[in-house]
């Protein structure tokens, strides 16, 4: 058995963690010396990556081992949990990645814990400029069922999430039959109307994919889509709080217009987060450029390339950019997230050991990890 002090962010009391064969034995206040405390908390549960640390769960060099190094890059991060994300592409592309990341999970214990399913973001998304962000357009096309289901036979039931913009006509029909599997789904790279987007959340879906991104430059005043998913009390909305993705006001007023119970961070990162600043060539837009603060942008140009911080340094930048307190943002990704991954994310006797030990005071831009513990483990740094 190990013990984990450290103070809880919503409270500032001393917390004792007690944790034995990998799940959390006891959580109880402690009467230690605050002195030199750092801040303690769940594991970070990310809903959206891409890629990490140089992995890449996209693109014909996805392997099993892809996978398992990704899982470890991550929680070094302070990521613990996450959902690989498969973004549009050829079918047999899709299948490809979504057995490597099955494959991982069935020979590497950690991996298993740590991804509890797979989300596919498209190809079901809308092929227009803007909203479409990056996905190739030659790769859009409508929702399919029966695609669907080749997918979760080639990766045994791998998929729990999906994100497709719901201007498809069939799409609550498509949305009503994952609903009802147990799949959830998101709203996401979409221009719908706003009828489209109630249709999809009366047919079950209940999250809206990094919203605020993946959207037109110039929208009507009102009505829209931004509008319609901030409004819906059904929907729970992710954010990128990377500082490049949303400006402080937008998040701020986005936050609170949606609430904070129906919010979720996430990093929506490629693989080139966690990497070195520099310049670097990409098979999808040529050369990219990583600056220090994690901007990642098409050389020469002012546009976004993809996201390249952890969930750990959004968690930091959104205490600032959307004026909330740290065990907000924590809760933003711990607690929140958890709640679609089958409760991960707090601390409670019963859950997978999973958390983590961290020095940050107000104005920091990142949290400066001690400690990550995943299942019981220590990882090294």
């Amino acid at each position: 058995m190990t013990t984990y002090t450290g103070l809880d962010p919503a409270t500032g009391r001393l917390l004792a963690v007690e944790v034995g064969d990998g799940r959390i034995l006891s959580v109880a206040e402690s009467s230690g010396d605050l002195a030199g405390a750092g801040w303690l908390a769940p594991g970070l549960v990310d809903l959206q990556v891409n890629g990490f640390g140089g992995f890449d769960v996209n693109g014909p060099e996805v392997t099993a081992d892809t996978v398992i190094e990704l899982v470890r890059a991550l929680a070094v991060a302070g990521t613990t949990t996450f959902v690989p994300t498969v973004i549009t592409a050829s079918e047999a592309d899709i299948v490809r990645s979504l057995q490597a990341i099955a494959a991982a999970r069935s020979v590497d214990p950690a991996t298993r814990s740590a991804i509890p399913f797979a989300h596919v973001e498209g190809p079901h998304l809308s092929p227009d400029d803007g909203p479409r962000g990056v996905h190739p357009v030659e790769h859009i096309r409508p929702p399919d069922v029966a695609e669907f289901t080749r997918w979760q036979e080639a990766s045994g039931g791998l998929v729990g999430m999906v994100t497709l913009s719901p201007h498809h006509p069939a799409s609550a029909e498509y949305v009503r039959a994952l609903s009802s599997a147990g799949v959830l789904v998101a709203v996401g790279h979409t221009a719908a109307t706003p009828d489209e987007i109630i249709a999809a959340v009366d047919a079950g879906a209940t999250l809206s994919t990094h919203l605020g991104n993946g959207a037109d430059a110039v929208l009507p005043r009102h009505p829209n889509y931004l509008w319609t998913q901030l409004a819906d009390d059904r929907l729970t909305a992710g954010f990128i709080a990377d500082g490049h993705h949303l400006p402080g006001d937008t998040l701020t007023a986005m936050l609170r217009a949606k609430g904070l119970d129906r919010s979720i961070l996430v990093s929506d990162s490629v693989a080139l987060a966690g990497s070195p600043p520099g310049d670097y060539r990409t098979p999808v837009g040529g050369t990219v450029q990583l600056t220090e603060s994690g901007r990642l942008s098409y050389a020469g140009t002012p546009y976004l390339a993809g996201a390249a911080r952890s969930l750990a340094d959004c968690v930091a930048t959104a205490t600032e950019l959307g004026r909330i307190r740290l065990a907000d943002a924590i809760r933003l990704a711990t607690a929140n997230p958890g709640r679609f991954v089958g409760g991960r994310g707090e601390l409670r006797p019963g859950e997978p050991a999973d958390l983590i030990e961290f020095d940050w005071a107000p104005g920091d831009k990142v949290l400066r990890l001690r400690k990550v513990v995943q299942a019981g483990q220590e990882v090294g740094r």
